[in-house]
């Protein structure tokens, strides 16, 4: 009896189940009287399943040393919490994840003989801050749409829309004029907007793990505000663009006058008359005077004063012109040069020519 009595095996089974929120600490009991034998021989595992075929080992105690970094993601983060060769091996988790959810097995063995303990470890998370926006006009009479939603949490996650008191924001009814969506708690429907639609709309989401909450504000407006503040916008860029034209228009005009102050010193007047010149025609009395002494001598030397003179008025004047020519016969009859040559002078004279030596020639004959 008693060889049966030592031979036989020690079964212990204890099924819990432990529900924590992420980044809590939980810890999952594991009691034995197994130290009590040969403490040499003594081991114990902390395994947990992820599926029925594949387990991965968390912490283990064997041959007198403690293993705990078997698992990289719970490296740093699981421990003994007691004695655990006096019957205590209890397992503590600390800052849980949702990835230490599943089933945990404590498996301890001395002298051929065994202890279980099974544990169901469920860890929540609470949902996220949800995101709040607004879709639709904030104008009278028409539509607006409060959106909440919270991206990450434990399923379900249920939304709440309430209005807070602008006093001391406390929460209150929503006005008789919003629908909640039934299939889309997270959407509330504000109809026929009017200014006691203004205000402030609190998004509550929650789960069993807590909630958290979002905030709206909401501001209808006047159509006929609308209008003015358009009708004012309109205005002022009206008015810039009036006044970039204006002081666009103004520089151009500065800088049209100061190149015309500039170009005109460099401009050719090609319409301005060439100056006449005044022929002194010559007196006829000293002229017939000095042919009766003189005779033939003398219309000579007229003709040589005379051509003399010519070349002056050419070289002085205009070196292309030749002055008109007279004839032997003219000046032996001492006739007179037309009148249509001194005119002929006079037109092509150029401003500045020398005219006073043409005229002394002409006093000399």
């Amino acid at each position: 009896i008693c060889l049966a009595a030592s031979c036989s095996v020690w079964l212990s089974e204890a099924q819990t189940e432990f529900k924590r929120v992420a980044e809590e600490n939980v810890t999952l009991p594991c009691h034995h009287r197994l130290g009590l034998l040969e403490q040499g021989s003594l081991d114990i595992e902390w395994l947990l399943h992820i599926s029925e075929t594949v387990q991965k080992a968390v912490i283990t105690y064997s041959g007198g040393r403690v293993y705990d970094d078997l698992n990289e993601e719970q490296k740093g983060r699981v421990s003994f919490t007691s004695n655990f060769l006096a019957g205590d091996a209890s397992l503590q988790i600390i800052s849980l994840q949702s990835s230490d959810a599943g089933k945990y097995i404590c498996k301890v063995k001395n002298a051929g003989q065994y202890e279980w303990a099974r544990i169901t470890l469920k860890v929540v998370e609470k949902p996220s801050k949800p995101k709040c926006w607004l879709e639709g006009e904030l104008l009278e009479g028409k539509e607006l749409s409060l959106q909440c939603r919270s991206a990450a949490g434990t399923a379900p996650i249920s939304y709440r829309w309430q209005r807070l008191s602008p006093e001391n924001e406390r929460a209150e009814q929503l006005p008789p004029n919003s629908r909640v969506n039934i299939s889309n708690p997270g959407q509330v429907l504000l109809k026929n907007l009017t200014q006691m639609s203004t205000g402030l709309y609190q998004c509550v989401a929650t789960n069993e793990a807590g909630q958290e909450s979002c905030v709206l504000q909401v501001t209808v407006q006047h159509a006929q505000n609308i209008s003015m503040i358009a009708g004012a916008v309109c205005g002022v860029l009206l008015g810039l663009s009036l006044l970039l034209l204006v002081v666009r228009l103004t520089i151009r005009r500065k800088e049209k006058k100061r190149y015309e102050e500039e170009e005109a010193p460099n401009e050719i007047r090609e319409d301005a008359e060439a100056p006449k010149a005044h022929l002194v025609k010559p007196s006829s009395s000293s002229s017939g005077s000095r042919s009766s002494r003189s005779g033939s001598s003398s219309t000579r030397s007229t003709a040589n004063s005379a051509s003399r003179s010519q070349r002056t008025l050419s070289t002085e004047a205009t070196p292309h012109l030749t002055p008109p020519q007279y004839s032997q016969r003219q000046l032996d009859r001492k006739e007179e040069p037309k009148k249509a040559d001194y005119n002929h002078l006079a037109k092509v004279a150029v401003p500045g020519a020398m005219v006073p030596a043409q005229s002394r020639a002409f006093q000399t004959v």
